[in-house]
């Protein structure tokens, strides 16, 4: 997405939402936010941002999810930048479907990406995994497949209850989803790799089947196939065949967790939900901003004890500003999260995102010895629908 120029200052500029959340959602946002302002600070772009109070508190005093005035708002921003929703005091779904899945839907996110990659000073539960052993990219298609709510139960509650659940898959979201995944294959080493269930879903598999195989002729990349029950062995064993994973919504929402577990755990698992054309590059009317997120729920055992783990939110912070023209900037905010990972034990949110603001600013981090010793550990949540 290319930035707009500021009509005060000459300087490139960009508009983000924010959207702190529930749980540790504000307190990690709050580092990201950090990590983002002495980016530009240090790149010289501008970043204005608009925080929203989407979530359990403003759905509990209102009865509110996501109104259609801020969602029109949300609209006109250039990225929107997520902490996390969920609550055990909110029925399950009411957020996660309101909230989360109508962002995706009627922004048109149809790409959900998230990198796996294992970072220096963090521990793997593969036994004598590396960095070089764990870094691939998941391109999960976003806005059809399982999740689109189509079906039903009748009958509920009774011994003859019958409930449905359909997965929809179009021609024009399956393709795109595919022509976006090929072009990051070919920024990379030019492989592909689809995961789906050919062998039994055969409707649905043929359709990805086929068009990856029609997109993976025209693009150059070298498609490869693996059936979601062999992937999910193989990201254990042999994590490094894929370099790039394209798959449907609902296996891309069970591969990524185990990507995450495998590359050390949610605490440094960041995601994309993207529109890559931006504003032009959806459906006539619906095509919106990009939205950023940690994978990581909003873990309310643990708000407001300084114990969680910022890193995912700047990293996907760091894939905010890629998204939107920053590549210098986005490269040294990743790099600053990294570099606190190997010393992050015993610190607080607070004090890792200062060390990752000073990584930022081009000094070298250097953890405090005086910490509150609340040492970070990774977020959980037992409400969360990704």
């Amino acid at each position: 997405m290319e930035p707009h120029l500021d009509d005060r200052s000459g300087r490139r500029s960009h508009l983000v939402a924010v959207l702190p959340g529930d749980g540790i959602g504000p307190e990690v946002v709050a580092e990201a936010r950090k990590a983002v302002d002495a980016a530009a600070a240090r790149f010289g772009f501008g970043v204005d941002w608009v925080e929203l109070d989407l979530g359990a508190d403003r759905y509990l005093a209102t009865g509110e999810v996501l109104p259609d005035t801020v969602l029109k708002e949300l609209g006109q921003v250039d990225a929107i930048l997520l902490g996390a929703v969920g609550r055990p005091d909110v029925p399950p779904g009411v957020l996660e479907r309101g909230l989360l899945l109508r962002l995706r839907f009627e922004l048109d996110l149809y790409v959900n990406l998230r990198p796996v990659r294992l970072y220096p000073g963090v521990v793997s539960p593969l036994a004598g995994a590396g960095p070089d052993d764990v870094d691939l990219l998941v391109v999960r298609e976003n806005t059809e497949g399982a999740y689109v709510g189509a079906g039903g139960t009748v009958h509920q509650g009774t011994p003859a209850e019958v409930a449905t659940e359909e997965s929809l898959n179009t021609r024009h979201g399956v393709e795109r989803c595919l022509r976006y995944a090929a072009g990051r294959a070919r920024e990379r080493d030019g492989v592909l790799t689809l995961v789906h269930k050919t062998n039994v879903l055969t409707h649905a598999g043929g359709l990805w089947a086929r068009t990856a195989g029609e997109v993976a002729e025209e693009t150059g990349v070298r498609l490869e196939y693996a059936h979601v029950d062999a992937a999910c062995l193989y990201l254990v064993t042999d994590p490094g065949r894929f370099d790039v994973v394209v798959t449907d919504n609902l296996f891309g929402d069970i591969l990524t967790d185990l990507g995450a577990a495998i590359a050390g755990g949610l605490g440094t698992a960041a995601s994309a939900n993207l529109n890559p054309g931006g504003r032009e590059g959806g459906r006539e009317g619906r095509a919106g901003p990009s939205l950023f997120e940690p994978v990581h729920g909003s873990a309310p055992d643990i708000a407001g004890t300084g114990r969680a783990n910022p890193v995912a939110a700047v990293l996907s912070a760091a894939l905010l500003l890629d998204h939107l023209g920053e590549a210098p900037a986005a490269a040294v905010v990743e790099a600053a999260a990294v570099a606190v990972l190997p010393g992050a034990a015993g610190y607080s949110t607070r004090e890792l995102g200062d060390q990752i603001a000073v990584a930022v600013e081009g000094e070298v981090p250097t953890l405090p010895s005086d910490g509150d010793r609340q040492a970070p550990r990774e977020p959980t949540n037992r409400t969360r629908t990704r």
